[in-house]
């Protein structure tokens, strides 16, 4: 049978009843593009290079603040530095790490010093500060160390000449000891 001409003809597929459809076809997943795995195999590595570097900086400032903190856990201790930094060395910033805060009496070891240079210019000779057995003795606010100084000028490796001094050094403790006062005993 043909449509009359002119009509038009509506071509639908007939619908199936719902029993006789078929089911749908399952998708299976996209594999994984290898640009999210290599992403965050990247990810993974570049934390734990961060995470090693953190450590090691923080290893590296615990190792150089020991190396560098002078040591002034006793009282002769912190003596026999101060007399090795100021009147050896000469040094005098390795010699404040050993001070007091409010800088103490120490007119007489700046006395002292000042003495060994005036030595030095004058006799062209070297003078070096040795020290004796350091002794504590506790007093009210800290403790005193007392030792024997050998003073010693030398020329071309030949000692010219020597002596000897009693000295007093008051020391208190301010997070660590530290020297608030040096005096020659009579």
């Amino acid at each position: 049978m043909q449509p009359p001409a002119g009509s038009q003809v509506s071509r639908v597929p007939a619908q199936r009843p719902p029993s006789e459809q078929l089911p749908p076809v399952p998708v299976a997943p996209a594999p994984e593009r290898p640009r999210h795995r290599l992403r965050t195999v990247l990810t993974v590595v570049g934390g734990v290079l961060a995470l090693l570097c953190l450590g090691g900086a923080v290893t590296g400032y615990v190792l150089y603040d020991r190396a560098t903190t002078p040591d002034r856990s006793a009282p002769d201790v912190v003596v026999a530095s101060y007399i090795q930094a100021f009147l050896n060395e000469r040094d005098d910033i390795k010699a404040e790490q050993f001070l007091c805060r409010d800088g103490g009496n120490l007119d007489a070891a700046r006395s002292l010093r000042r003495e060994l240079e005036q030595r030095e210019a004058n006799f062209d000779v070297v003078v070096r500060v040795r020290w004796g057995p350091l002794t504590q003795v506790k007093e009210e606010n800290g403790e005193s160390v007392l030792t024997t100084l050998t003073i010693s000028g030398s020329a071309n490796g030949q000692a010219r000449s020597s002596r000897r001094e009693d000295w007093s050094f008051r020391l208190v403790d301010e997070d660590g000891w530290r020297v608030c006062g040096a005096q020659k005993l009579q």
